[in-house]
């Protein structure tokens, strides 16, 4: 060996010497590198997601608050049709509550001008009030009702004042009855319950989520009832019973690219099969959830045998030597034990379900309806759905209800990711 090469030799070995320690420097700024690197990608990704929500956080927020108007509205029993309270003049009882907080208001012009301030759905709120206690009849009493989208925005701030009257919606006259009412203490700004409970409306401030609500609840229902045992019986085949070979290796592949198909495509398949084959109700929560079933059984699966796997081999063979068969491993040692992962699994699986609009747009459950679904079998629409009919609209006010509708999604979602954990840490058993 020569001494050139003894000399780098005994470089190496010496870890004191100049180049290991320059080796170590080079070794040890790398890594810093890639700490900040991994640093700098989990802040971006986290100050996005923070501008996304703090957007939606902002322009919604404000729906989850109505403005209303208190008048004293006089129930007039000549106005009052006794053998049909909904037939009655609730509209006139309305208008004339509202006059009377203005007499100076005398043309006709002005005086639709000034009705416009309260909803349309106004006196339908007085009418549910008087069929709900016929008592009222004849007396004066005093109701808070919505009031219209114009000023309900105007209220919130979204309609500025300081600008030519041209250019806003809410004209001169009409910021003067405002102000009357806001200084006389009428004007309110109580939450929003309608948001939840009412409907959807082709008024903004009487729009609300309830029929969404109602037909994502009957179509994760269906959902949960059709996937969860299905899913759960194919993989305890494929997992314990299924003999090694060609087919069940392309059953394998294909569960597992299912897994990741478009969500769109397991739409086309809904509307060919169940509503052109088998034509079944179009818009109705049974083809939504059967639909949604097709998409949430791979993820099921594919859980599922994840959750068998983890339990020991011991548990079986320990079942198995004293006598159980193959059948009863499953059903009394194995699945008991396998259950908190195939729960989260399954859960994790329906919140996905929640959250896909694709499908559901294309088996038609985007109707506008006007009463919450009776059951599986009645025209409805689901959360996402209503959230893209209301961003289509073109009123002001449904950009709120869109972000408000966002929010309730979301906090649908995440109820569902944390109760999904708290399954899992409740249950699980490590060995």
């Amino acid at each position: 060996m020569s001494d050139t090469t003894a000399n780098a030799v005994d470089a190496k070995s010496n870890w004191l010497s100049e180049e290991n320690t320059r080796r170590v420097k080079r070794r040890y700024a790398a890594d810093f590198r890639m700490r900040m690197m991994g640093l700098g990608a989990i802040s971006l990704a986290m100050l996005l997601l923070l501008i996304l929500l703090g957007s939606i956080v902002l322009n919604g927020y404000s729906a989850f608050w109505q403005t209303h108007v208190t008048l004293e509205v006089y129930i007039d029993p000549d106005k009052v049709n006794e053998e049909n309270l909904r037939g009655s003049n609730f509209r006139g009882m309305v208008k004339e509550g509202l006059l009377d907080l203005f007499p100076e208001v005398t043309k006709p012009a002005d005086q639709r001008k000034l009705f416009r301030f309260i909803s349309r759905s106004g006196p339908h709120a007085l009418r549910l009030q008087v069929l709900d206690d016929e008592a009222l009849v004849g007396q004066r009493i005093e109701v808070a009702l919505a009031t219209s989208d114009p000023i309900d925005q105007l209220h919130k701030g979204v309609i500025p004042r300081d600008v030519p009257e041209d250019d806003r919606r809410i004209k001169d006259d009409e910021l003067v009855w405002y102000d009357k009412l806001v200084d006389g203490g009428y004007i309110t700004t109580p939450f929003s319950w309608a948001l939840f409970f009412n409907s959807d409306s082709r008024f903004p401030e009487a729009a609300g989520l309830a029929g969404a609500i109602t037909g994502s609840f009957y179509a994760l229902l269906v959902c949960f009832l059709i996937s969860f045992p299905v899913g759960i019986a194919a993989a305890v085949y494929l997992e314990e019973f299924a003999p090694q070979n060609r087919w069940t290796d392309i059953i394998e592949v294909n569960i597992n690219n299912l897994a990741a198909v478009p969500s769109v495509v397991f739409g086309l398949l809904g509307l060919a099969v169940f509503i052109g084959v088998f034509g079944l109700p179009r818009s109705a929560p049974l083809v939504g959830g059967m639909t949604l079933s097709l998409m949430t059984l791979p993820t099921i699966i594919i859980a599922t045998r994840a959750a068998l796997k983890a339990v020991p081999p011991s548990i079986r063979e320990a079942a198995l030597g004293v006598g159980a068969s193959k059948h009863q491993v499953m059903t009394d040692h194995v699945l008991p034990l396998a259950m908190p992962g195939i729960l989260t699994g399954t859960i994790i699986g329906l919140a996905q379900a929640l959250g896909e609009t694709a499908p559901l747009l294309l088996i038609g459950m985007n109707a506008f309806i006007t009463s919450p679904p009776g059951g599986i079998f009645d025209a409805a629409t689901a959360l996402p759905t209503q959230i893209y009919i209301w961003a289509d609209s073109p009123e002001r006010g449904f950009v709120a209800r869109t972000s408000a509708g966002i929010l309730v999604l979301l906090g649908f979602l995440v109820a569902m990711n944390m109760f999904a954990v708290f399954l899992r840490s409740r249950f699980e058993r490590t060995w």
